[in-house]
């Protein structure tokens, strides 16, 4: 993969779109206080830095690890945070006091910037127009993160096929008598997925035993209690792999009840009848509305959405919810979980969740999440 060619092209149409806008430079940082996956999508850097992009396609770094970044980064010109005594703001100003006259221009930072951060900027860049807007070049980016290239795609495939190892692991364990416990299980794939190349789990793993499934997510994550046994348990996990996520969710029923078996055929139901629904072209709402359609029959409401997107962040655009527009259509190199999912304070908890890659033609499944009766 030539990833100097990958990074820069990414970087072209963001500074293409800027010159369209009039944004003269843009901002992208991505620190403790608030972590920016642009910054890594546009460089490769994978965290801790401030990237300048401007509209004539030249693009700056400043890492905080200037290590990580002589290995990973990609762009223009890499300068070490220590050269500005590791304040990205003074990186900033001076950076532009020495190459671009700020008269009349727009520099544009990332809508959720704190106020401090502002503040700071505007004090010091007094011949800049500052824009903070929802509707501008760095959510650009966010749409261009929604349509998943080759690599990513490539990247994501890997992180769902040590999911779905696990998961087949895990079954089985839980079979012979191995794994017993929530604890079991989680524990389980924090060292697995590191012994695969993975870089870590996509976000905390909720294991959730049949005395707290009913929940949406488990409060704590897991616990030493019981999972896999009498009931309806919840396992919901991921992991990251080169900065792409994997978003699975199994239920394990052992022994249901009727009412039990209930709840397992209708989350099976719905997982099948929307998944023909995510097709190129087709409107999201109509999606979620089927789920509901099949949920109300029932008498049941499902409390969550039907799906979003992952990638670089575990939720990000497009997402499958009432509140998507309703001329939002699934396009192709979309990646988005379908998970719908019930749960009853008596009987617990199901859900089911594939991640799903729209293609030019129809949908492929990139994990193999299933309902376990056991």
């Amino acid at each position: 993969m030539d990833f100097e060619k990958l990074y820069k092209a990414r970087r072209e149409k963001v500074s293409a779109y800027m010159k369209k806008q009039g944004i003269r430079a843009a901002v992208f940082e991505d620190s403790e206080d608030r972590r920016e996956p642009a910054l890594r999508y546009l460089t490769g850097h994978p965290t801790d830095a401030l990237l300048l992009i401007t509209d004539d396609g030249n693009s700056i770094l400043i890492p905080w690890d200037e290590n990580l970044a002589k290995e990973r980064a990609h762009a223009d010109q890499v300068i070490p945070s220590t050269k500005y005594e590791r304040d990205y703001a003074k990186a900033l100003v001076e950076l532009l006091k020495s190459s671009y006259n700020g008269k009349g221009n727009i520099i544009a930072f990332c809508e959720e910037t704190q106020y401090c951060q502002y503040a700071k900027y505007r004090d010091q860049l007094k011949d800049w127009e500052i824009q903070l807007k929802s509707d501008s070049v760095h959510d650009f980016v966010r749409n261009m993160r929604a349509i998943k290239d080759a690599y990513e795609i490539e990247c994501t495939k890997k992180a769902c096929a040590i999911t779905d190892e696990m998961t087949i692991m895990i079954i089985d364990s839980v079979k012979n008598g191995k794994f017993k416990t929530e604890m079991d299980v989680a524990l389980f794939v924090e060292r697995y997925l590191r012994e695969k190349g993975a870089e870590r789990t996509s976000f905390d793993t909720l294991a959730a035993g049949p005395a707290r499934s009913f929940a949406i997510h488990a409060f704590p994550g897991y616990t030493g209690g019981l999972w896999a046994s009498n009931g309806l348990s919840i396992l919901d996990y991921g992991v990251c792999y080169e900065g792409y996520a994997s978003d699975c969710t199994i239920t394990v029923a052992n022994n249901p009840s009727s009412q039990q078996q209930k709840l397992l055929d209708l989350v099976q139901t719905a997982a099948d009848e929307c998944r023909k629904l995510y097709m190129p072209g087709e409107k999201i709402s109509d999606a979620v509305a089927k789920a509901d359609e099949i949920f109300a029959e029932a008498g049941r409401n499902m409390p969550h959405g039907l799906g979003h997107g992952t990638g670089l962040e575990i939720h990000e655009a497009p997402f499958v919810s009432k509140r998507a527009p309703k001329d939002k259509v699934f396009q192709p190199g979309n990646i988005i979980t379908l998970e719908p999912g019930l749960y009853d304070p008596v009987l617990g908890g199901v859900r089911l969740e594939n991640d799903v890659l729209i293609t030019e033609t129809g949908n492929e499944l990139l994990l193999n999440s299933k309902i376990f009766v056991i």
